[in-house]
């Protein structure tokens, strides 16, 4: 059985949307705290790589869930096909030059894994290239991990039907018509071809490890992915900086 093939898109069944959603916004609330600290301490940082098929909810999961961060920390940063300037470096320089410095958190909307899905399906590169790529995405990992970034990676997995229900939304609701691409149509034509690339990917590209998001309703989604955030920014033990004031690091002499 397939990685994908053992999560539900739709999620647990026995869940309650009214609880889940009063969950998540304690869940977010409970973020832009910590996020707080995670920038004032300024000594380690996150990274939150969203992949997933067109519609699969990237942008909402970042709109939720980040709606009451401090946004001097925190950044988004959305991959799309690489411009002539990208193309003359290795295809991992654009993505390095982005990673979230200490102190702060960076959403990557798509990333360097998309430089293994497109060049895989649509057959640009050879695949001794490709193969290389598994290994160096790998190491690049590490050398984040070992620098003091914290990665979370998520596939936001939705089903086949779902997605045509939402492409066919940005169709006919007038207000959706902006997120429209004829592309995402092409794609979809390639489903099982991406299916089977991600499949690759998730047993080449482990080492930190993959988390299956049932996506197919949103608010399942946002608690899924809060809660990674969550326990990270917890098991990271921050603290408020020290005050480093000479003049006011003694504490004042009590007068009796």
């Amino acid at each position: 059985m397939s990685i994908l093939a053992k999560v539900d898109p739709r999620g647990p069944a026995e869940w309650d949307k009214d609880e889940i959603k009063k969950e998540n916004k304690e869940i977010i609330k409970r973020i832009a705290e910590l996020q707080k600290v995670l920038y004032a301490e300024d000594k380690r940082s996150i990274l939150i790589v969203l992949q997933g098929v067109d519609a699969a909810g990237k942008d909402g999961t970042v709109r939720t869930i980040f709606s009451r961060v401090n946004p001097l920390g925190c950044r988004v940063y959305a991959f799309k096909k690489p411009t002539e300037e990208e193309f003359a470096h290795d295809f991992l320089w654009r993505v390095h030059k982005v990673v979230p410095p200490k102190g702060m958190i960076h959403i990557f909307n798509r990333s360097h894994y998309e430089d293994i899905l497109v060049p895989k399906v649509m057959k640009t590169l050879p695949n001794d290239k490709i193969e290389e790529r598994y290994e160096q995405i790998n190491q690049f990992e590490a050398l984040l991990t070992s620098a003091g970034t914290k990665i979370i990676k998520c596939y936001l997995h939705i089903s086949k039907e779902e997605q045509l229900e939402r492409l066919t939304e940005r169709v006919e609701n007038p207000q959706k018509h902006w997120k429209h691409n004829d592309g995402d149509w092409s794609s979809r034509k390639m489903w099982n071809d991406y299916m089977s690339v991600y499949e690759t990917i998730f047993k080449r590209c482990n080492d930190v490890p993959w988390h299956i998001i049932p996506a197919d309703r949103n608010w399942v989604k946002i608690n899924h992915i809060s809660k990674l955030l969550l326990n990270t920014l917890e098991e990271m033990n921050l603290q408020w900086p020290k005050l480093e004031s000479q003049k006011f690091s003694k504490k004042p002499v009590q007068k009796s």
